[in-house]
Protein backbone atom coordinates (compact mmCIF):
# COMPACT_ATOMS: atom_id res chain seq x y z
CA UNK A 1 0.00 0.00 0.00
CA UNK A 2 1.44 2.88 -1.05
CA UNK A 3 1.65 6.29 0.89
CA UNK A 4 -1.25 7.79 -1.04
CA UNK A 5 -3.54 4.94 -0.10
CA UNK A 6 -2.38 5.03 3.62
CA UNK A 7 -3.88 8.44 3.98
CA UNK A 8 -6.64 7.38 3.72
CA UNK A 9 -6.86 4.05 4.45
CA UNK A 10 -10.90 2.85 5.06
CA UNK A 11 -9.71 0.60 8.08
CA UNK A 12 -8.65 3.45 10.01
CA UNK A 13 -12.45 5.61 10.20
CA UNK A 14 -12.32 5.14 14.33
CA UNK A 15 -9.04 7.21 14.43
CA UNK A 16 -10.57 10.76 13.91
CA UNK A 17 -12.78 12.04 16.77
CA UNK A 18 -15.92 13.86 15.48
CA UNK A 19 -16.06 17.59 16.44
CA UNK A 20 -17.50 20.72 15.12
CA UNK A 21 -16.32 24.08 15.79
CA UNK A 22 -16.87 27.69 14.02
CA UNK A 23 -14.14 30.37 13.87
CA UNK A 24 -15.04 33.74 14.31
CA UNK A 25 -12.52 36.23 13.18
CA UNK A 26 -13.12 40.10 12.31
CA UNK A 27 -16.62 39.54 13.40
CA UNK A 28 -17.26 37.00 9.59
CA UNK A 29 -17.65 33.16 10.49
CA UNK A 30 -15.71 31.04 8.75
CA UNK A 31 -17.51 27.49 8.48
CA UNK A 32 -15.59 24.45 9.76
CA UNK A 33 -15.56 23.31 6.20
CA UNK A 34 -14.31 24.15 2.74
CA UNK A 35 -15.57 21.27 0.93
CA UNK A 36 -18.30 18.96 0.83
CA UNK A 37 -18.53 15.87 -1.45
CA UNK A 38 -21.94 14.00 -1.67
CA UNK A 39 -22.68 11.34 -3.18
CA UNK A 40 -26.12 11.26 -5.48
CA UNK A 41 -28.12 7.77 -5.66
CA UNK A 42 -28.84 6.76 -2.36
CA UNK A 43 -27.91 10.39 -0.99
CA UNK A 44 -28.83 13.12 -2.57
CA UNK A 45 -31.87 11.36 -4.28
CA UNK A 46 -34.58 10.14 -2.17
CA UNK A 47 -36.34 7.09 -2.80
CA UNK A 48 -38.23 8.72 -5.69
CA UNK A 49 -34.93 10.03 -7.42
CA UNK A 50 -35.58 13.51 -6.52
CA UNK A 51 -33.63 16.46 -4.57
CA UNK A 52 -35.67 17.29 -1.35
CA UNK A 53 -36.81 21.23 -0.77
CA UNK A 54 -34.94 20.80 2.74
CA UNK A 55 -31.83 19.15 1.19
CA UNK A 56 -31.65 21.43 -1.76
CA UNK A 57 -32.03 24.53 0.28
CA UNK A 58 -29.50 23.20 2.92
CA UNK A 59 -26.49 22.70 -0.03
CA UNK A 60 -27.42 26.42 -1.83
CA UNK A 61 -27.02 27.43 2.04
CA UNK A 62 -24.13 25.89 2.40
CA UNK A 63 -22.65 27.43 -1.09
CA UNK A 64 -24.05 30.64 0.11
CA UNK A 65 -21.47 30.78 3.55
CA UNK A 66 -18.41 29.72 1.01
CA UNK A 67 -18.34 26.14 1.34
CA UNK A 68 -17.77 24.32 -2.00
CA UNK A 69 -19.89 21.72 -2.71
CA UNK A 70 -18.81 18.82 -5.54
CA UNK A 71 -21.28 16.07 -6.28
CA UNK A 72 -19.78 12.47 -6.19
CA UNK A 73 -21.25 9.62 -8.43
CA UNK A 74 -21.32 6.12 -9.86
CA UNK A 75 -22.57 7.94 -12.91
CA UNK A 76 -21.69 8.93 -16.05
CA UNK A 77 -20.80 12.38 -15.94
CA UNK A 78 -23.76 13.45 -18.99
CA UNK A 79 -26.37 11.26 -16.68
CA UNK A 80 -25.28 12.63 -13.24
CA UNK A 81 -25.72 16.43 -15.20
CA UNK A 82 -29.29 17.22 -14.61
CA UNK A 83 -29.37 16.45 -10.85
CA UNK A 84 -26.40 19.08 -10.85
CA UNK A 85 -27.92 21.42 -12.65
CA UNK A 86 -30.70 21.57 -10.31
CA UNK A 87 -28.79 22.68 -7.29
CA UNK A 88 -28.57 26.75 -9.24
CA UNK A 89 -24.85 27.11 -8.96
CA UNK A 90 -21.42 26.25 -10.28
CA UNK A 91 -19.83 23.05 -9.43
CA UNK A 92 -17.85 20.26 -10.82
CA UNK A 93 -18.67 16.82 -10.85
CA UNK A 94 -16.45 13.57 -9.58
CA UNK A 95 -18.07 11.14 -12.23
CA UNK A 96 -17.83 6.84 -12.75
CA UNK A 97 -16.36 6.62 -9.58
CA UNK A 98 -13.94 8.83 -9.62
CA UNK A 99 -12.63 8.20 -13.07
CA UNK A 100 -13.89 11.50 -14.23
CA UNK A 101 -13.63 15.20 -12.76
CA UNK A 102 -15.55 17.69 -15.03
CA UNK A 103 -17.23 21.06 -14.70
CA UNK A 104 -20.89 21.33 -15.53
CA UNK A 105 -19.69 23.73 -18.90
CA UNK A 106 -17.46 20.36 -19.72
CA UNK A 107 -14.42 21.30 -18.79
CA UNK A 108 -12.06 18.10 -17.93
CA UNK A 109 -9.99 18.74 -14.73
CA UNK A 110 -8.62 14.71 -14.77
CA UNK A 111 -9.31 11.92 -16.48
CA UNK A 112 -8.72 8.04 -15.45
CA UNK A 113 -9.48 5.78 -17.91
CA UNK A 114 -9.15 2.08 -17.67
CA UNK A 115 -6.18 0.58 -20.21
CA UNK A 116 -8.04 -1.34 -23.23
CA UNK A 117 -5.36 -3.97 -22.86
CA UNK A 118 -6.31 -4.64 -19.41
CA UNK A 119 -10.15 -4.68 -20.47
CA UNK A 120 -9.67 -7.75 -23.26
CA UNK A 121 -7.82 -8.93 -20.33
CA UNK A 122 -10.95 -8.67 -17.83
CA UNK A 123 -13.25 -9.75 -20.99
CA UNK A 124 -11.64 -13.14 -21.37
CA UNK A 125 -11.62 -14.05 -17.78
CA UNK A 126 -15.31 -12.94 -17.12
CA UNK A 127 -16.72 -14.97 -19.95
CA UNK A 128 -19.64 -16.31 -18.16
CA UNK A 129 -20.80 -13.06 -17.40
CA UNK A 130 -21.06 -11.81 -20.91
CA UNK A 131 -24.62 -10.93 -20.77
CA UNK A 132 -24.19 -8.68 -17.58
CA UNK A 133 -20.99 -6.46 -18.83
CA UNK A 134 -21.12 -2.96 -19.68
CA UNK A 135 -18.55 -1.00 -20.47
CA UNK A 136 -18.65 3.09 -20.74
CA UNK A 137 -16.40 5.38 -22.75
CA UNK A 138 -16.09 8.95 -22.23
CA UNK A 139 -18.01 10.24 -25.39
CA UNK A 140 -21.26 11.99 -25.75
CA UNK A 141 -22.82 10.33 -28.65
CA UNK A 142 -24.37 6.83 -29.21
CA UNK A 143 -21.50 3.98 -27.81
CA UNK A 144 -21.34 5.92 -24.84
CA UNK A 145 -22.34 2.56 -23.17
CA UNK A 146 -21.61 -0.97 -24.92
CA UNK A 147 -23.01 -4.05 -24.02
CA UNK A 148 -23.57 -7.16 -25.99
CA UNK A 149 -27.10 -7.84 -25.11
CA UNK A 150 -29.66 -6.44 -22.51
CA UNK A 151 -31.18 -9.82 -21.74
CA UNK A 152 -29.09 -11.05 -18.95
CA UNK A 153 -29.76 -7.59 -17.30
CA UNK A 154 -32.35 -7.58 -14.39
CA UNK A 155 -35.23 -5.29 -14.58
CA UNK A 156 -34.03 -2.25 -13.17
CA UNK A 157 -30.70 -2.36 -14.68
CA UNK A 158 -33.16 -2.49 -18.15
CA UNK A 159 -34.49 0.29 -17.48
CA UNK A 160 -31.64 2.69 -17.09
CA UNK A 161 -30.23 1.49 -20.59
CA UNK A 162 -33.69 2.10 -21.65
CA UNK A 163 -33.15 5.90 -20.55
CA UNK A 164 -29.70 5.89 -22.10
CA UNK A 165 -31.20 4.36 -25.65
CA UNK A 166 -29.24 7.41 -27.31
CA UNK A 167 -25.75 6.72 -25.57
CA UNK A 168 -25.63 2.35 -26.27
CA UNK A 169 -24.27 0.56 -28.62
CA UNK A 170 -24.12 -3.31 -29.66
CA UNK A 171 -20.66 -4.46 -30.44
CA UNK A 172 -20.46 -8.55 -30.11
CA UNK A 173 -17.85 -9.84 -29.42
CA UNK A 174 -17.70 -6.80 -27.04
CA UNK A 175 -13.83 -6.53 -27.23
CA UNK A 176 -14.32 -4.89 -30.98
CA UNK A 177 -15.18 -1.62 -29.47
CA UNK A 178 -11.50 -1.57 -27.46
CA UNK A 179 -10.16 0.96 -29.88
CA UNK A 180 -9.85 3.05 -27.39
CA UNK A 181 -9.06 3.19 -23.12
CA UNK A 182 -12.98 2.76 -21.61
CA UNK A 183 -13.55 4.83 -18.38
CA UNK A 184 -14.71 1.69 -16.73
CA UNK A 185 -16.40 -2.07 -17.46
CA UNK A 186 -19.59 -2.90 -15.22
CA UNK A 187 -20.58 -6.08 -14.37
CA UNK A 188 -24.85 -5.97 -13.27
CA UNK A 189 -27.37 -7.94 -11.93
CA UNK A 190 -28.84 -9.75 -9.04
CA UNK A 191 -26.72 -9.48 -5.89
CA UNK A 192 -25.88 -12.98 -5.52
CA UNK A 193 -24.47 -13.47 -8.94
CA UNK A 194 -22.40 -10.42 -8.39
CA UNK A 195 -21.09 -11.97 -5.33
CA UNK A 196 -19.81 -14.58 -7.68
CA UNK A 197 -18.40 -12.08 -10.17
CA UNK A 198 -16.64 -10.33 -6.94
CA UNK A 199 -15.00 -14.19 -6.32
CA UNK A 200 -14.15 -14.78 -9.96
CA UNK A 201 -12.55 -11.20 -9.89
CA UNK A 202 -10.69 -11.40 -6.83
CA UNK A 203 -8.85 -14.47 -8.11
CA UNK A 204 -8.19 -13.32 -11.66
CA UNK A 205 -4.64 -12.36 -10.45
CA UNK A 206 -5.13 -8.77 -12.10
CA UNK A 207 -5.03 -7.37 -8.64
CA UNK A 208 -2.50 -4.95 -9.42
CA UNK A 209 -4.11 -3.25 -12.73
CA UNK A 210 -7.22 -2.85 -11.82
CA UNK A 211 -10.03 -1.74 -8.75
CA UNK A 212 -13.12 -3.32 -8.23
CA UNK A 213 -16.10 -1.23 -6.74
CA UNK A 214 -19.37 -2.56 -5.40
CA UNK A 215 -22.77 -0.50 -5.32
CA UNK A 216 -25.94 -2.99 -3.63
CA UNK A 217 -29.61 -2.15 -3.71
CA UNK A 218 -30.97 -4.84 -1.57
CA UNK A 219 -34.78 -3.50 -1.78
CA UNK A 220 -34.37 -3.82 -5.63
CA UNK A 221 -31.62 -7.11 -5.55
CA UNK A 222 -29.01 -5.21 -7.74
CA UNK A 223 -25.85 -5.24 -7.31
CA UNK A 224 -22.88 -3.14 -9.71
CA UNK A 225 -19.43 -4.39 -9.94
CA UNK A 226 -17.45 -1.31 -11.19
CA UNK A 227 -13.95 -1.83 -12.30
CA UNK A 228 -11.57 1.16 -12.55
CA UNK A 229 -8.17 1.99 -13.56
CA UNK A 230 -5.45 0.46 -10.22
CA UNK A 231 -6.26 3.41 -7.77
CA UNK A 232 -9.46 5.28 -9.61
CA UNK A 233 -12.08 5.55 -6.80
CA UNK A 234 -14.05 8.22 -5.53
CA UNK A 235 -11.87 8.76 -2.58
CA UNK A 236 -8.60 9.26 -4.36
CA UNK A 237 -10.80 11.70 -6.84
CA UNK A 238 -11.93 13.52 -4.13
CA UNK A 239 -8.19 13.65 -2.40
CA UNK A 240 -6.92 14.73 -5.86
CA UNK A 241 -9.01 17.61 -5.77
CA UNK A 242 -8.88 18.66 -2.57
CA UNK A 243 -5.00 19.03 -3.07
CA UNK A 244 -6.07 20.87 -5.71
CA UNK A 245 -7.86 23.15 -3.87
CA UNK A 246 -5.77 23.53 -1.25
CA UNK A 247 -8.05 22.03 1.39
CA UNK A 248 -6.98 19.44 3.83
CA UNK A 249 -8.48 17.30 4.33
CA UNK A 250 -9.89 17.92 7.68
CA UNK A 251 -11.97 20.60 6.39
CA UNK A 252 -13.74 17.97 4.03
CA UNK A 253 -17.19 16.56 4.86
CA UNK A 254 -18.18 13.86 2.77
CA UNK A 255 -21.79 12.39 2.72
CA UNK A 256 -22.77 8.45 1.32
CA UNK A 257 -24.42 5.88 1.11
CA UNK A 258 -22.72 2.86 -0.25
CA UNK A 259 -20.03 -0.01 -0.19
CA UNK A 260 -18.27 2.78 -3.43
CA UNK A 261 -17.99 5.51 -1.00
CA UNK A 262 -16.27 4.33 1.59
CA UNK A 263 -12.71 5.33 0.25
CA UNK A 264 -14.05 8.62 -0.28
CA UNK A 265 -15.48 8.81 3.34
CA UNK A 266 -12.45 7.67 4.81
CA UNK A 267 -9.89 10.24 3.18
CA UNK A 268 -12.75 12.59 4.61
CA UNK A 269 -12.64 14.69 7.80
CA UNK A 270 -15.86 14.91 8.78
CA UNK A 271 -17.94 11.81 6.85
CA UNK A 272 -21.52 10.93 7.55
CA UNK A 273 -23.24 7.56 6.33
CA UNK A 274 -26.65 8.32 5.31
CA UNK A 275 -29.23 6.23 7.71
CA UNK A 276 -30.54 4.04 4.29
CA UNK A 277 -27.35 2.43 4.45
CA UNK A 278 -26.50 -0.80 5.39
CA UNK A 279 -26.19 -2.33 8.98
CA UNK A 280 -22.08 -2.85 7.97
CA UNK A 281 -21.91 0.59 6.62
CA UNK A 282 -23.54 2.29 9.71
CA UNK A 283 -21.26 0.37 12.11
CA UNK A 284 -18.08 1.89 10.69
CA UNK A 285 -18.02 4.67 13.27
CA UNK A 286 -18.66 7.80 10.99
CA UNK A 287 -21.51 9.98 11.66
CA UNK A 288 -25.15 8.53 11.04
CA UNK A 289 -27.28 11.25 9.20
CA UNK A 290 -30.99 10.48 8.66
CA UNK A 291 -32.25 8.41 5.64
CA UNK A 292 -32.53 9.93 2.21
CA UNK A 293 -36.56 9.87 2.04
CA UNK A 294 -36.20 11.92 5.64
CA UNK A 295 -33.72 14.89 4.26
CA UNK A 296 -30.59 13.47 5.63
CA UNK A 297 -28.00 15.81 3.75
CA UNK A 298 -29.91 18.49 4.94
CA UNK A 299 -29.41 17.04 8.78
CA UNK A 300 -25.97 16.38 8.17
CA UNK A 301 -25.44 19.58 6.92
CA UNK A 302 -27.17 21.59 9.71
CA UNK A 303 -25.01 19.39 12.50
CA UNK A 304 -21.42 21.01 10.40
CA UNK A 305 -23.19 24.72 9.90
CA UNK A 306 -25.25 25.07 13.06
CA UNK A 307 -29.52 25.51 12.32
CA UNK A 308 -30.67 28.24 9.99
CA UNK A 309 -31.62 30.67 12.63
CA UNK A 310 -27.68 30.08 14.41
CA UNK A 311 -26.32 33.71 15.05
CA UNK A 312 -23.20 34.33 12.34
CA UNK A 313 -21.24 36.91 14.71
Amino acid sequence: MGAEERAFDPGRTGERPFSIHRMVKSGQVRPPIRLLAADIDGTLLNPEFQISKADLAALRRAHSEGVEIILVTGRRHMFALPIAQQLGFDLWLISSNGAITRSLSGETFHRDMLPADTCRKLCTTMQEFRGNTVLTFDVEHRGAVVLEHMRDLNESIQRWLEKNLQYIDFVIPLENSLTTDPVQAMFCGRIERMHEALRILAESGLENDITVLRTEYPVRDLSIVDVLNQGCSKGHALKRWADYRGIPREEVMAIGDNYNDIEMLAFAGLPFIMGNASEELRGKGWAVTAANDQNGVAAAIEQVLGAQVESKV
